[in-house]
Order: C-alpha cells, then structure tokens, then sequence
C-alpha cells in the first residue's frame, strides 16, 4: 500500500482520492480509475433508465462534484504521501472520465470509445493540458485531467457520428 509521511492518514481522502482502492491496483492505476468510472456509469444508465438528457446532466453533476471533492482530497493524500502528483490518486481519471462520458449513447461502443479517447488524452497531455498540471496540489492533479476529459468528449461526439 501507498505509504505515508509521519504515517497520518486522512481516511476520507484516502478512500476517494484512491477511489475505493482502484489507485492502488497495479499496473495502470489510472486506467484502472477510469475503467471503474466507466463502469459505475453504466451501471447507472442501465440500472436507473433516464432519459438522454438526464444521464447528460447527471454524468456532468457527477463530474463536477468528483472534481470538487477530488480538490482538497488528492492535496490531502499527496501531502500524506510526500509526492507531487501520486499515481494512485485516481479521483481525477474518475472526474475526466465521466466527461468525456457527458453526452455519449449509452453502449458500449460509445463508453468504450470515450473511455480510450479519455486515456489516450490523459497519457498524452497536449498542450494545454500539461500546463495544467504545473497548478498547485489537487487543482493541478485534477484539471489536467478535467481537461482531458473536455478534450475526449469533443473528439468523441465527432467520432460518434461515424461509430
């Protein structure tokens, strides 16, 4: 497991900035994060049964609330932990994720789609969004990935017209 400096450990923080323990899974601890984004996400489309525009402003709800909690989380677990961005801090991959998820059919292909197009952006870092990652604490560990995942929903609606 991750360890800590001084060995404090602020439990909540913990549990979402590593999302339940996916960041702590090996290899690809991000794809792992993302994977299980993706997955809650349809879990939620097909067990609740909204509406194309309910899911669209749920996903994007939930998005703005993962980035919000995310914030002072992933600050808390990468100061507990003594590293700048740690890998297993996976609360952002969750928040991009889910935005690139925003306005995608609810299938696999599309999720599937969104969720490559999400890790190909998340792993590359065009520019700006590496400059995002220069912000301080949890806002630069979480806007990169925020970014990313505005950049995977635009290239994904525009690939879903041909998918």
């Amino acid at each position: 497991m991750a360890g800590t400096v001084g060995g404090k450990k602020t439990a909540w923080a913990w549990v979402l900035g590593t999302w339940f323990g996916a960041g702590l899974l090996k290899p690809g601890p991000g794809t792992y994060g993302s994977v299980a984004a993706m997955l809650l996400w349809m879990a939620a489309a097909h067990g609740l049964h909204p509406g194309g525009v309910a899911l669209a402003v749920g996903t994007a709800l939930a998005a703005v609330v993962a980035t919000g909690i995310g914030i002072p989380a992933a600050t808390i677990v990468a100061r507990e932990a003594g590293r700048e961005d740690p890998g297993f801090v996976v609360i952002d991959e969750v928040a991009g994720q889910w935005i690139a998820l925003i306005a995608v059919r609810p299938d696999w292909t599309h999720a599937v789609l969104g969720l490559v197009l999400f890790r190909v952006f998340d792993i590359w870092k065009p520019w700006p969004i590496r400059r995002l990652e220069q912000l301080p604490e949890g806002t630069g560990i979480m806007l990169d990935d925020v970014a990313a995942g505005v950049l995977a929903l635009a290239c994904g609606l525009v690939l879903a017209r041909w998918v």
